[in-house]
């Protein structure tokens, strides 16, 4: 099993656990994550977006300051945009948010339902869930020399047959080397390998 599908796998299982939706941001460094995940209503993460709520979310706040779970509405912290008024317009009633890792690379989660409180056993859940994803899904510090030159290459513009001349190797061993990248960097497409690995300086 990749990496990928586990990944997927365990989205999966958040999404049975989460009927409203839930935003997860894993490994986030910078203010930017690693790789993030919504599957709320797309109006309310268009107005969350568009008002830049995440600076000012109370649940987002607390899962920068401690790590573990806590039910949104035992947060307790000022919510001066309404925020949580704001996402039960659109079934987000009840949520929970989880949060674990290093401050310098910490994973958030947030995860809705409409109808009740979530359990205690279904927060548990959810929190191993998002730790084996936070655990799967690690920034890779650096990258092979082969990885590493045929990014670079693709990053400067060159095509496939150009990029493995320069090389001196067959199209086919590049294709290669650019899709191990892409497996060590957790995306799908070279595009995506080439901007992650430039944002994690690896090139």
């Amino acid at each position: 099993m990749t990496d990928t599908q586990g990944l997927d796998q365990g989205l999966a299982r958040l999404s049975d656990l989460s009927p409203k939706g839930y935003a997860l941001g894993l490994h986030i460094r910078y203010a930017a994550a690693h790789l993030m995940f919504q599957t709320y209503d797309p109006r309310w993460t268009e107005t969350y977006t568009e008002n830049g709520y995440m600076l000012a979310d109370p649940t987002v706040f607390w899962g920068f300051g401690n790590e573990g779970t806590r039910r949104w509405s035992e947060v307790g912290l000022p919510d001066q945009h309404g925020i949580l008024e704001q996402a039960r317009v659109f079934g987000l009633n009840y949520g929970v948010v989880v949060s674990c890792g290093p401050i310098s690379s910490r994973t958030i989660g947030g995860f809705a339902r409409e109808d009740r409180e979530f359990t205690d056993d279904e927060i548990n859940e959810i929190q191993a869930v998002v730790r084996v994803l936070h655990n799967a899904s690690t920034p890779p510090d650096q990258l092979t020399p082969a990885q590493r030159m045929a990014l670079r290459l693709i990053a400067k513009g060159s095509r496939h047959a150009e990029a493995a001349a320069i090389l001196g190797i067959s199209e086919s061993a590049l294709k290669a080397r650019l899709r191990s990248a892409r497996d060590r960097l957790m995306v799908r497409t070279t595009a995506e390998a080439v901007q992650r690995a430039q944002e994690y300086n690896l090139l």
